[in-house]
């Protein structure tokens, strides 16, 4: 009886060697004591951890907008190179550029783009901006290698010859009576008259297809020795205005190209040493006749 009881008491703390580990069974159920679950409280709840503190998002702001540039020009006085050659090809599809193509970007160039511009509605710049090139573009069409390079042709020996006087086809009826500027777009002369008789004639040409030269009867209106102009800021010496601002003037341009140009409305003189004379015999009120 004693013995038994020795053996149970012996068997609360059996060591039992299974392969290479080691099975401690103790009273807790076969568990040491610092691996036994810990009892749970009847009536606790669960104690979650703590949730953190929720982060508010920054608020989405919108990008203000860049002030908006004002666009550069596309080309400018000054600007060289086959783009200049193709604008001014182009304008003179329209009867705005009366010269050939140099590919530089000058005065009559500015004036060109300016008349267009006047004719589109633009802004009258001068200066060939985005629009005014997708303007232009849209209703001309690429020029041709001839268009933009054409061939120059030089005389190789000065004519030993006086050229023969120009005629004079029959003046205007109403070019025989009183102090009269008598000016026939057929042989693009000017003839300053008095009384019927002839005592000068010139050279002269005319606006351009979108600014023509009015035709009719005028009379002078006023005298600007040295005049500039206001809206194209070219020189206009010896100035007689007969119709708002057009005014027979001497034009440097003519007198270097010729009637590869053109004026914007005014009557164009080539010859400077004419044109001083006349402008000191004629006086505001004499007539002004225009015609074909």
């Amino acid at each position: 009886m004693h013995k038994g009881r020795a053996v149970a008491a012996g068997l609360l703390v059996l060591a039992v060697t299974t392969g290479c580990k080691t099975i401690t069974i103790t009273p807790n159920g076969g568990l040491p004591p610092s691996t036994a679950p810990a009892p749970s409280v009847p009536g606790r709840a669960d104690v979650l951890p703590a949730q953190t503190a929720h982060k508010e998002l920054p608020r989405r702001t919108h990008a203000t907008k860049a002030p908006r540039r004002t666009a550069k020009p596309v080309l400018a006085q000054g600007s060289r190179g086959p783009r200049v050659r193709e604008l001014q090809a182009r304008l003179a599809q329209l009867s705005l550029f009366r010269r050939k193509p140099t590919g530089f970007y000058g005065r009559q160039t500015a004036a060109s783009v300016s008349a267009f511009q006047h004719q589109r509605r633009l802004p009258r710049t001068g200066t060939l901006d985005r629009a005014t090139w997708h303007a232009l573009h849209s209703c001309t069409r690429p020029p041709t290698r001839a268009e933009t390079h054409p061939h120059t042709r030089k005389t190789a020996k000065k004519p030993t010859r006086k050229p023969a006087k120009k005629r004079v086809p029959r003046p205007d009826a109403r070019c025989m009576t009183g102090r009269v500027l008598c000016v026939s777009k057929r042989s693009n002369t000017l003839t300053w008259m008095v009384d019927g008789k002839v005592r000068s004639t010139m050279d002269v040409r005319f606006g351009a297809q979108y600014t023509p030269t009015r035709e009719g009867t005028f009379r002078i209106a006023f005298k600007s020795r040295s005049h500039v102009s206001s809206i194209y800021h070219t020189p206009m010496p010896y100035a007689m205005f007969f119709s708002g601002g057009q005014a027979v003037h001497y034009s440097p341009d003519f007198a270097a190209h010729g009637y590869q140009g053109a004026s914007h409305g005014c009557v164009n003189v080539r010859d400077k040493t004419r044109i001083a004379a006349l402008f000191q015999q004629v006086s505001p009120g004499d007539k002004v006749v225009i015609y074909k």
